[in-house]
Formats: C-alpha cells, sequence, structure tokens
C-alpha cells in the first residue's frame, strides 16, 4: 500500500508538473509576442543582440547545458521504462491524453460520458467468454505438494487472489442454505472455508470431526491442506467418501420433498463428485492409472451434467499415461465440438494424436524440397489451431521457458492455463518420437497468419486482451508471466532514450573538444537564426516603416 501511495504522489506530481510547465510556455510565447510588437522597430537591433550574446557564450556552458539536458533525460528514461515495465504504458502518452486531449477536442470533458464510456468497456470485458476464470481440472494438493513446494524452497507458489477463489468454490460446492440441519457445516465448516490462515482452517475441520465425526466436509479440508503425502490423502478421502455416499443415498430419497431438500441433495452431490474426482486423481499420481482411468469413466457415467467440472481432462491424461491412443481420440471426438468451450487440453492433444502420425519421419529439410504431404499438413494445421488458441505453451512444451507449479485457477488462452497444461503434458510429448520437432519447426508460422491477434483471428475469436492483468493475480510474484502479443515499446521510450544518449554524447566531445564543439555549435545556431534574420530583413524592406507604430495602437 505503501509503494502505491508513493507512485500515485509521482504521479500526480509529474503530472501537475506537465500542465504547468505547458502553461508557463504559452505564457512566455504571449510576453514574447507582446515584447515584439510593442518594441517593433527594434526587432532587427535585438536579433543582433541575440546574435553577439550566442558568439560570446563559451564551450563550458555548452558541456553544462548537454550535461543538464543529458541528466534530465535520463532520470525521465528511467521512469518512464519502470513505468512501462509495470503498467504496459507510456506515462507520458497517458498524461498527455489525459490532460491534452480535453484542450485539443479529443476527449469530451464529460463525466457522465466518461463515465457512460466506462460502464460500457467494463461490461465488454465482463461478456468475453475467454476472460472467465476456470479452476483447473488438475490442480495439485495443498498439503502434500504445493506445501512442499514451499517447504524446499521458500516460496509461496499460490497467490492470495488464487486461494481466495478456491474458498469461494469450496463455499458453493459445500454449502447451501438449509445446513442448519447439520451443526457442524452451518458453524463450524462455514467458518473454516471462510478462514484465511492454513492452520486455523485445520483446527476448525478437526473441531467439526469432534462435535460430528460424519463430517465429510471437515475430513475434504484435512484431506486437503493437512496431509503431507499422498497416501494419507487418499485414506482421508476414503473416509469423506465414505460419508458423503451415505448422506447422497439418505438425500437422494428427499430431493423430491422441496426446494429445501433439493438444496441439501445438490450439495450432497457435489461432495461425493469432488472426493471421487480426488480420489481418482490420487490413484492416478500413486501410478495405479488403470484404476483411475475407471474411477473417471463411472464417474462421468453417473454424473453426466458435472461435465462443468472437466472431468474429461483428467481422463484424457491418464489415457495418454497409458499409451491409449485410441481412446483418447474417441474422447476428443465427444468434447472437440465447436459448440462446447475449448482448453488447451482439448487442442494440443489433438495436435499430438495428428503429430504422432508423421513426426518419426519428419524432416523439414525433405518437406522443404518435396513440399508437405496430406498427413504432415494436417498436422502443421493442428498445431498451427493449438498456437492459436493459446501461443504460451510452445515456450513450456520446448523448454525454452522455465515451468512452475499450476495454479489452482487459470484462465484459458491465458499463461496460467499454459503452465497448468505444460506442467502434466510434457511427458507425453516427450514420448512421442519427433513430436517436439515438429512443433518448433512449425509454431510460429501460425502468427504469419494472425498479424493482429488483437483484432480478428484465424480459427477462434481474436485474442483477448485481458489475460495478462488476470494472469499476474493468478501466477506468483517470481514468475515471469508470459505476454501475448508482445508489445513493441512506446515513442516516448525510445525518444527519452535517444535525446538522453545524443546529449550525453555532445558533453562528453565538447568536454574533450572544446574549440571545435563551440564552433559547431555558434555555426549551428547561426544556420537555425539565418532564415528569421533574412524574413525580418524582408518584411523591413516592403512593409512601410509606420505599420508597426499603426499595429501597436490597435
Amino acid at each position: 500500500m505503501a509503494d502505491m501511495e508513493v507512485v500515485d504522489r509521482v504521479k500526480s506530481w509529474l503530472s501537475w508538473s506537465w500542465t504547468w510547465y505547458l502553461w508557463a510556455l504559452w505564457l512566455f510565447l504571449v510576453v514574447l509576442l507582446i515584447y515584439l510588437l510593442r518594441t517593433p522597430l527594434r526587432v532587427y537591433e535585438n536579433m543582433n543582440i541575440v546574435a553577439m550574446f550566442l558568439n560570446t557564450l563559451t564551450p563550458k556552458f555548452y558541456v553544462a547545458l548537454t550535461g543538464t539536458s543529458s541528466l534530465i533525460s535520463g532520470l525521465i528514461l528511467i521512469f518512464e521504462w519502470w513505468y512501462f515495465r509495470k503498467y504496459g504504458t507510456s506515462f507520458i502518452e497517458q498524461v498527455s491524453l489525459n490532460h491534452l486531449g480535453p484542450w485539443l477536442g479529443g476527449v469530451e470533458n464529460n463525466n457522465n460520458g466518461n463515465n457512460n464510456t466506462n460502464n460500457s468497456q467494463n461490461n465488454n470485458q465482463q461478456s468475453v467468454p475467454e476472460c472467465k476464470v476456470w479452476r483447473n481440472p488438475l490442480n495439485l494438493l495443498r498439503g502434500a505438494e504445493y506445501n512442499r513446494y514451499t517447504w524446499v524452497t521458500g516460496k509461496e507458489p499460490l497467490t492470495y487472489y488464487d486461494m481466495n477463489l478456491s474458498a469461494q468454490d469450496h463455499q458453493t460446492f459445500f454449502t447451501c442454505d438449509t445446513d442448519h440441519s447439520r451443526p457442524t457445516d452451518e458453524s463450524v465448516m462455514q467458518r473454516a472455508w471462510r478462514e484465511r490462515n492454513p492452520q486455523a482452517r485445520i483446527k476448525a475441520a478437526h473441531e467439526a470431526l469432534e462435535k460430528d465425526p460424519e463430517c465429510a466436509t471437515a475430513y475434504i479440508l484435512l484431506a486437503e491442506e493437512e496431509a503431507t503425502t499422498i497416501l494419507e490423502t487418499e485414506r482421508l478421502f476414503k473416509q469423506a467418501l465414505k460419508v458423503g455416499e451415505a448422506n447422497y443415498k439418505k438425500s437422494q430419497s428427499t430431493q423430491h420433498l422441496g426446494a429445501h431438500y433439493e438444496a441439501i441433495h445438490r450439495r450432497d452431490t457435489n461432495v461425493c463428485v469432488y472426493v471421487r474426482r480426488r480420489l481418482a486423481m490420487c490413484a492416478r499420481k500413486l501410478g495405479r492409472v488403470k484404476e483411475a482411468v475407471k474411477m473417471m469413466r463411472d464417474l462421468m457415467k453417473e454424473f453426466p451434467m458435472m461435465s462443468v467440472l472437466n472431468i474429461h481432462e483428467n481422463l484424457i491424461e491418464a489415457l495418454l499415461e497409458l499409451q491409449a491412443y485410441a481412446d483418447v481420440q474417441a474422447v476428443l471426438a465427444k468434447y472437440d465440438d465447436i459448440s462446447l468451450p475449448k482448453s488447451a487440453t482439448i487442442c494440443y492433444t489433438a495436435a499430438l494424436l495428428k503429430a504422432r502420425a508423421v513426426a518419426d519421419k519428419f524432416s523439414p529439410e525433405i518437406a522443404s524440397k518435396r513440399g508437405l504431404s496430406t498427413a504432415e499438413m494436417n498436422a502443421v494445421e493442428a498445431i498451427h489451431r493449438a498456437v492459436e488458441f493459446n501461443p504460451h505453451v510452445p515456450k513450456y512444451l520446448l523448454e525454452t521457458k522455465s515451468l512452475i507449479l499450476p495454479p489452482e485457477h487459470l484462465l484459458k488462452r491465458g499463461d496460467s492455463e499454459a503452465i497448468a497444461y505444460a506442467f502434466f503434458h510434457l511427458p507425453h510429448w516427450k514420448r512421442v518420437d519427433g513430436a517436439l520437432n515438429l512443433l518448433h519447426c512449425t509454431w510460429e508460422g501460425t502468427f504469419r497468419m494472425i498479424p493482429y491477434p488483437l483484432e480478428k483471428g484465424h480459427l477462434f475469436y481474436p485474442y483477448p486482451s485481458c489475460t495478462e492483468s488476470a494472469d499476474r493475480e493468478l501466477l506468483p510474484a517470481f514468475h515471469e508471466v508470459s505476454v501475448y502479443p508482445k508489445k513493441e515499446l512506446p515513442f516516448f521510450i525510445l525518444f527519452t532514450a535517444g535525446l538522453c544518449s545524443v546529449t550525453a554524447l555532445l558533453a562528453l566531445l565538447t568536454h574533450q573538444f572544446p574549440e571545435p564543439m563551440g564552433l559547431v555549435a555558434k555555426t549551428f545556431l547561426n544556420t537555425i537564426t539565418s532564415p528569421f534574420n533574412f524574413l525580418v530583413e524582408k518584411l523591413e524592406g516592403v512593409l512601410p516603416s509606420n505599420l508597426w507604430h499603426q499595429l501597436t495602437r490597435l
């Protein structure tokens, strides 16, 4: 908060400095014009005086002038670069638009109009489906995986924003308005899901189990956050499943009695599906992949309405581990539909399967001579389709950018989704001989088809501009967020960099070679002022001598 206050103060000071500078410049020009009008007959003499003054300047003056200019432009350059890295825009450009725009007529000075514009922009951003944050279907366990990373490295892999979203998800999944029938769920567990401190949440879960040993959500919390191994996590989830299935069967028989009982049954269904899915993930982590696949298939068959949880992505990853590519293709045929939302898992798995058919024999030299075959063309098009959907993934698959632990939530088409996909699917790409080589040779060709990705896409909607800000909230500070498309340096950074370099060079040359540089400076100034002197001479020769007196009397 203190850093933000300092930044705001600096921004405010620079804004007012820029404004007062423009007012002072305007006032100086007005005074200069009045002075020239009131002393018309001495203009030429004044110009001679100015020329004499310039001729008397010493090289030390030029050194001081260029050195001071270099220092000021260097400070402006440093601030501009820091502001661009932090906020992604030029400060001078932003101030110019905000303060000079109303004067030049580019922006209407109407608060109501601005408010309406801002509201419409916010509504447009909220209506874009790509900017919605989704729960990561392959998210790790806090106690057995995320916390172990923290113990080893001392770094926090999850952001507060990400954990807060998880807390909201848990409250939505595991609580309802009718929890007064279960005192532990109503009082203790609702408080536990809202608690920020992990130790306080664990303590509340133990308290809930002391009051009611049949509290399934307490077992879930302990399995997620207290268990330090996958085996211990699996044991706690099995206890939660035993209690959750009993509650599910009990509420299933009474759900038709009214909205009160229907809400309870919906909550018990969420608990049962969540626990069974987590148990399948534990089996996958422990190497029992076939068992995990069976559990996921049964879960998708029994609860088809829970497709929003994207259990099919867990199934695809487990089938790839078994190298059951025909089964993977069958799953893709069902979920890679134009009416269903896409994901990096869907697009890149489809590309992997098509690359698998040609990757082992693919050679860029041979392909450049004879051209691409039909199968190779299909594989390249599938890669281009996947890269257009999420352009951040190839850098992680090709290991040109370091991976971190995936967050608990992700933004589709963003860097967070790319990390989550590559973290689990990189071994599957390595297992297919030549797949990464084909990806390396072809993925950058996607950008030639979409030169303006923010304005128009090829196979998908234009790339959303909100991914960078959302990913910075989801990903830890020690990770350098991947930005697409790459932002070009603003004009004012390039301008101040050139100004700083030129003035510094002039100061150095003037200090080392004072006489020649002084002569060059005088010649330059005389060249600049000579057109004005010539114009004044012509005007004095053409216009009547009493015209200036008549103008000053108006």
